[in-house]
């Protein structure tokens, strides 16, 4: 009886022996959790991304100079001067074009059924193009400021803020003419600038 359980004694502890070596369930997450701390983590080490080693080409430091042209580029005084220039000449553009399909340019009111001379239109095409440019620059100048103001205070770049400085330009505006006038103002812009930035974005 010695004899024949001893090899079954054996072979029972044979098949015991492998199951007591296996790791714990409680182990694994803790590895994998180090792990993910280490590659993703707070103790993930940050590296500094060399264009030169990664196939690019390397960027020169910039220069205090070039720093403060970017500074200058991007404040808000810039961006005023560049959209109230865009408009003037927009403006300017439109009016003179607008002044070239009207039929009754150069015509004197007093005399209707005198020809009016070619210098009598180029005159009041010239008229016609600075009022539209001073009201262009005005209105682009007024948007371009209030955008970045109302960016930089909220620190984010959406449509937002095309809306919200769409209702303070044209509030402004019609403001001049009454209350309901800037209320329609605010209203108008803000629905031009949302359709506009819908569009563009």
């Amino acid at each position: 009886m010695a004899d024949s359980t001893g090899p079954a004694s054996a072979a029972f502890s044979d098949s015991q022996g492998p199951t007591s070596v296996v790791p714990s369930m409680d182990s694994p997450p803790i590895q994998y959790s180090m792990i993910l701390d280490h590659l993703i983590g707070d103790k993930r080490t940050a590296k500094e991304l060399k264009p030169g080693v990664m196939g690019g080409l390397p960027m020169p430091a910039k220069s205090d100079e070039q720093k403060m042209i970017e500074r200058g580029m991007e404040s808000c005084a810039f961006k005023s001067v560049l959209a109230c220039v865009g408009g003037f000449v927009l403006g300017g553009a439109f009016g003179v074009f607008t002044a070239g399909i009207d039929t009754n340019v150069g015509f004197d009111p007093k005399d209707p059924l005198r020809t009016p001379t070619a210098r009598e239109v180029l005159k009041d095409m010239g008229q016609r193009g600075m009022s539209y440019a001073k009201n262009f620059a005005i209105v682009g100048a007024m948007f371009s400021c209030t955008e970045c103001i109302i960016e930089s205070h909220r620190g984010k770049s959406d449509w937002k803020n095309a809306v919200y400085s769409g209702c303070v330009t044209g509030g402004a505006i019609g403001f001049r003419a009454g209350l309901k006038a800037g209320v329609l103002g605010c209203g108008g812009f803000a629905a031009f600038s949302a359709a506009i930035e819908y569009y563009l974005r």
